[in-house]
């Protein structure tokens, strides 16, 4: 059966996106899932940047605008997730209708384990769309008050909607005194605490190398955290990596990396 989940934020600028590239790569690689991520951020889609893919014959915004069918939108990556990207020139919004984005997200059922979608942060027109699209969703936000409360707000919403919440993926996060713990987190919320992703250059190094981090610092915090989830949306336990690979990570880097 098809999951579909919603990575959603209550604000942007969080990292939302990252989270839905490194999971999908997490349950692709790590636990042998097939996965289709989808940039539901129509306005602000970034999705297919974050994996080195620029340009692309058709996009979601054809499918919306009924120029193309679902299908022909699907593009495999080296990772080993497909993506389904929406279009980065600001003339593909015109004649797009974003609410047959659950309509056309209902098509996918039974050609993926999991589909993550990337939707747009908050609570607009594209993000409820997106919300309307899942059965299930992850928040992402940072270790702030403001983060958090916005984050509330979304929850409220969801609820409302029937959506199964999973829970929360802290990004961004430094481990200093003025952040909230993991506890006083899940204290504000109410909701379970997934993975602490760290701070971390080597997130930001994996983007300009266009490739998840996964994939590029297999050995790095920041992955196991992002495998972590992907354990708890599967339930499944991913093998772990011994001490020789993680030697020749440090010494050798990744071969991701050249």
């Amino acid at each position: 059966m098809t999951r579909i989940i919603g990575i959603a934020s209550g604000k942007g600028g969080v990292g939302k996106t990252t989270v839905t590239v490194n999971l999908g790569a997490a349950l692709a690689r790590e636990l042998k899932k097939d996965v289709i991520i989808v940039d539901c951020n129509i306005t602000t889609s970034h999705l297919g940047l974050h994996l080195g893919m620029y340009t692309f014959p058709t996009t979601l915004n054809d499918v919306l605008r009924g120029k193309a069918r679902i299908e022909s939108a699907i593009y495999e990556h080296f990772s080993g997730v497909r993506i389904i990207p929406a279009s980065l020139f600001l003339e593909d919004l015109k004649g797009v209708d974003v609410v047959k984005i659950k309509s056309t997200i209902k098509k996918l059922e039974g050609m993926a384990d999991y589909i993550l979608l990337d939707s747009a942060p908050g609570l607009g027109r594209e993000a409820m769309a997106a919300l309307d699209a899942c059965d299930e969703i992850i928040f992402v936000t940072t270790p702030y008050v403001p983060s958090l409360t916005d984050i509330a707000k979304s929850q409220t919403v969801a609820e409302d909607k029937g959506i199964k919440i999973i829970g929360v993926v802290l990004n961004m996060v430094t481990g200093e005194k003025h952040e909230p713990t993991h506890n006083e987190v899940e204290a504000i919320i109410k909701l379970p605490v997934l993975a602490r992703i760290p701070f971390d250059k080597k997130i930001l190094r994996s983007l300009s190398a266009k490739s998840p981090v996964v994939m590029a610092y297999p050995s790095s915090e920041a992955t196991q955290e992002f495998i972590k989830v992907a354990e708890f949306v599967t339930g499944e336990r991913a093998p772990r990596r011994g001490i020789f690979d993680r030697l020749r990570d440090l010494i050798f880097g990744s071969p991701e990396l050249g």
